[in-house]
């Protein structure tokens, strides 16, 4: 059988901090389960009791407890590097459905939907509104210059391609 491990020495102020947020209802579920672990360390509670009362296991109070020593409390619900939940969708089909958007109409409609472009890269369309809304994408507000305006001006036919290329930054 392992030594118990030496009580966490914890300061007054991270104390408070950390018994704020072992009762709080509205903070992260893994902020409030780290809090009641590193309280229950500071008090010179063992480590295997402290993981069946947290429903977490041994190794995970060790690892806390060590990132607690080295970071403070500053880090306790930062999400290790590496670690949480990887992205589904690979970079190139974002960068396609970015590239449809600003660079060319739909068939058959004056803009992209978000159901027209989800059945064009074969995704859904909460992703293709998740991926719109994340880069500011609005589509739907795009109205082309050409079919609203008519202008009797030399070259307009050729200042408006252009302008409308640059507003949806094509640089052809």
């Amino acid at each position: 059988m392992q030594a118990p491990a030496a009580p966490l020495p914890l300061s007054d102020g991270d104390r408070e901090i950390l018994t704020r947020l072992a009762r709080s209802q509205t903070a992260q579920h893994r902020q409030v389960l780290r809090a009641r672990v590193l309280l229950s360390a500071g008090e010179g509670v063992a480590n295997a009791w402290i993981a069946e009362q947290v429903g977490v296991s041994v190794t995970t109070v060790r690892a806390w407890r060590s990132r607690f020593v080295s970071d403070g409390v500053a880090t306790l619900g930062k999400v290790a590097d590496g670690r949480g939940r990887k992205p589904v969708l690979p970079k190139e089909k974002i960068d396609e459905i970015v590239t449809l958007t600003r660079n060319s109409p739909p068939t058959g409609g004056p803009h992209w939907s978000v159901r027209t472009m989800a059945r064009k890269v074969g995704v859904s369309p909460a992703t293709v509104q998740r991926i719109w809304a994340a880069r500011g994408l609005k589509p739907h507000l795009v109205t082309p210059v050409k079919a609203i305006t008519l202008s009797t001006e030399p070259r307009f036919e050729e200042k408006s391609d252009r302008r409308g290329r640059e507003a949806f930054g094509s640089t052809g």
